[in-house]
């Protein structure tokens, strides 16, 4: 019985080890992803910036022709 509690105790100090660590790959998970919005939003404005330079390039285009 007792051999049984020990075993039992050493699985939940493994599953608990196994958690944090899954909580911390969550974590990590969470910063790239924000991270990645961050890059976006900071790439938006000059990837509208350049479709609106090639907009006024292709209009610029269609009035001279």
């Amino acid at each position: 019985m007792l051999l049984l509690l020990l075993l039992l105790l050493q699985l939940l100090l493994l599953l608990q080890k196994l958690l944090i660590l899954l909580l911390l790959l969550l974590l990590l998970l969470l910063l790239l992803l924000l991270l990645l919005l961050l890059l976006l939003l900071l790439l938006l404005p000059l990837l509208l910036l350049l479709l609106l330079l090639l907009l006024l390039l292709l209009l610029d285009a269609a009035i001279f022709t």
